[in-house]
């Protein structure tokens, strides 16, 4: 057992993670560095106002979950369980963003190639994307964690899977913006593309939906569009919408990158204007709007604002 964690742990560092305490982990965004080096900047930016160079992107559960999704970038064929002790919010904040400075420390020899200003802002995230691996929720002080990522002056990001509602609804600290990926209209779907790895995924995800309306955030629903898995029933997916009532939608391309690419084809991941269709069907079923997209990361937004 412990030589298979070890390895699931080498295989993480080799995609550049920088492994924190037991079970923390960040690792540089991609649109980071496209905003540090060639000014390109991530879809939330544009939507949500946060600047992409300044964002940290960690987990506080880099190998636990509820799912081993096929869309997933990480190896999920080793779930581990959560232990009784776990590593302090505070440690974990403080070890997050020395994690960052290490990752961005390598451009500090290409300066003529960079945008210097960027990267030194880089070195002092104020926003935090609690997501990149494993279920977060999954971490049992995941409140505390969000309410030091505060007290340090971040704007907080959560991203769920939805099957830990009973965590969300009790949260002393909810996240300025919350994320529930709903991945598939019906339970049979879910099942096949999300492989849960408990009995009740499905109506668990379901009672986040209803928890939704209640949560006082901002509150984004993201669904996670795979081709020739998830892209049907529309009529299904606008009842959902309606049911969590979010402040946004978001319609996002699965991306083939990471292990998914043994589990997925190429062929799985949609073109900007197949999301953008599949948008509009569902815009003409439900009371949200097609408000803005990117098409760089292929995906398209609607609110009722």
């Amino acid at each position: 057992m412990i030589d298979i964690i070890e390895s699931t742990r080498d295989l993480l560092r080799k995609q550049r993670y920088q492994l924190i305490g037991e079970h923390s982990a960040a690792k540089l965004c991609h649109w980071l560095k496209e905003s540090i080096m060639r000014n390109r900047v991530c879809y939330k930016q544009k939507f949500y106002g946060i600047q992409s160079h300044r964002c940290l992107q960690m987990t506080p559960a880099v190998n636990w979950c509820t799912q081993k999704c096929l869309f997933c970038w990480r190896p999920v064929r080793f779930t581990e369980d959560v232990p009784a002790n776990v590593d302090a919010p505070q440690y974990i904040v403080e070890q997050s963003i020395k994690a960052q400075r290490i990752l961005l420390s390598g451009y500090q020899g290409v300066l003529d190639r960079i945008d210097a200003k960027k990267l030194e802002e880089a070195n002092n995230p104020n926003n935090v994307a609690i997501s990149l691996s494993g279920e977060p929720t999954c971490y049992p002080l995941l409140s505390d964690l969000i309410n030091e990522f505060k007290q340090g002056g971040f704007t907080t990001f959560l991203v769920t899977n939805g099957t830990n509602p009973d965590i969300l609804e009790h949260m002393d600290s909810l996240p300025w913006n919350l994320y529930v990926t709903v991945a598939a209209p019906n339970k049979k779907i879910y099942s096949k593309l999300c492989n849960p790895i408990i009995s009740d995924g499905w109506e668990r995800l379901n009672e986040t939906i209803s928890l939704f309306p209640s949560l006082d955030t901002q509150k984004v629903m993201r669904l996670t569009l795979v081709k020739g898995y998830n892209m049907c029933e529309p009529q299904e997916y606008a009842k959902l919408i309606e049911k969590g009532s979010p402040t946004y939608v978001e319609m996002k391309a699965y991306m083939f990158v990471g292990f998914s690419r043994n589990r997925l084809t190429i062929e799985n991941m949609p073109s900007h204007e197949e999301i953008r269709t599949f948008a509009e069907e569902i815009e003409s079923l439900c009371s949200y709007k097609i408000v803005n997209e990117s098409p760089e990361s292929r995906v398209v937004l609607l609110s009722r604002e």
